[in-house]
């Protein structure tokens, strides 16, 4: 994976999302969970009509093939006229991308959406002005004024919107925007990046960076109530209740998790031009149950996402080095490889080949810088 240099004179224009926090009135809610049920019925009935032909005739629908029985779907069915036509195009196109990744082998099928997800969305486009802000207000198509929380300044040109409940209750909205981007002032440091669990990451320039390790923060708390929930009747009041603020934790955690990785990423993407990492096959390490929890914890596939796309806007570079390079065991000096570094154990060695003194780490990245394409 290579994050190529774009043309350092010239701005470059990406898609950008800005995710804000709204407060809809009681009809408004109503509206949004109309809108999710309807979206939820639309992607469903051309999932099913997707699979019963093709184990009929051996191939699949196109989008334009749905979206074309759509308006006969709403005359069966005028319940779906009364919510944005927009909203439902955008399932039937959500349907028809999940089968186009399946084909390409980048995710699993898709599967029947349920009601009973703690999660619920919606996506509507940008057509005449029907999504807009003003001041603290955000105007979504059905819904007319929301109030919000306008936490950033909006850049850009919107495209779309998608409106979210999470599992916590609360409602948000992802307003995706054309926005022209500058690259960053091009400089000559490169760096190496060695990603750990002890210490999230360490530099080849000394930097090391701690593992904040939020799910260990909240654990104890999230057993607590998750051991709450299972006693207590399933469907009650109080279920109900312990399973929001399970959730609730959940979206702590991730918060925390997301603020520190974009922090981060951000710091590095300012300060080196060429940044190299590893090729973690992260799916691969989950498999050891000893070391899971705290891998996933970790977040490395979100590090690397992040860094990868913000190099592409910035102007920076990203290398990669392979997954076998023995990073940990070569002197980075010399370049003589020490068998006995392959026990984890092991944190600082002496080459003994020109008695040079390694941190674990602090080789290792230098090596990735070194092995990186």
């Amino acid at each position: 994976m290579l994050a190529s240099d774009p043309d350092f004179g010239t701005q470059k224009r990406v898609h950008k999302a800005y995710k804000y926090r709204i407060y809809p009135t009681k009809e408004q809610q109503q509206l949004i969970h109309q809108m999710f049920g309807c979206c939820r019925f639309v992607f469903n009935h051309f999932l099913g009509l997707w699979n019963n032909t093709y184990a009929t005739t051996g191939k699949g629908l196109s989008y334009n093939t749905c979206a074309t029985q759509l308006p006969a779907l709403k005359g069966q069915f005028d319940w779906l006229k009364t919510v944005d036509s927009i909203a439902l195009q955008s399932a039937v196109r959500h349907m028809a991308d999940s089968f186009g990744r399946f084909f390409k082998k980048q995710n699993q099928a898709p599967r029947f959406k349920s009601r009973k997800h703690p999660v619920q969305s919606y996506t509507t486009k940008q057509t005449n002005g029907n999504i807009a802000i003003k001041e603290n207000k955000l105007k979504l198509p059905k819904l007319g004024w929301v109030r919000f929380a306008n936490s950033r300044a909006l850049e850009g040109r919107i495209l779309s919107a998608t409106v979210r409940r999470n599992a916590a209750g609360k409602y948000f909205a992802s307003i995706v925007c054309e926005v022209d981007i500058h690259p960053l002032p091009q400089n000559k440091k490169a760096i190496g990046i060695d990603l750990g669990l002890k210490e999230f990451a360490v530099c080849s320039d000394g930097l090391r960076v701690a593992n904040p390790k939020w799910f260990r923060h909240y654990e104890k708390k999230l057993a607590f109530w998750q051991r709450r929930m299972a006693r207590r009747t399933k469907g009650g009041s109080n279920w109900l209740k312990a399973k929001q603020k399970v959730a609730q934790i959940h979206e702590k955690i991730a918060n925390g998790r997301h603020d520190f990785l974009h922090q981060l990423t951000t710091r590095l993407i300012r300060e080196n031009q060429t940044i190299s990492i590893e090729n973690l096959r992260v799916a691969n390490m989950l498999k050891n149950h000893k070391l899971a929890k705290s891998i996933a914890d970790a977040s490395w596939s979100e590090f690397e996402r992040q860094i990868t796309y913000k190099a592409s806007w910035y102007g920076r570079t990203v290398k990669i080095a392979d997954t076998f390079a023995p990073t940990s065991q070569t002197c980075h000096v010399c370049g003589f490889i020490n068998q006995e570094v392959k026990n984890l154990s092991v944190r600082q060695w002496t080459c003994p080949c020109c008695d040079a003194l390694h941190d674990r780490d602090e080789n290792a990245a230098h090596n990735i810088i070194q092995m990186s394409k």
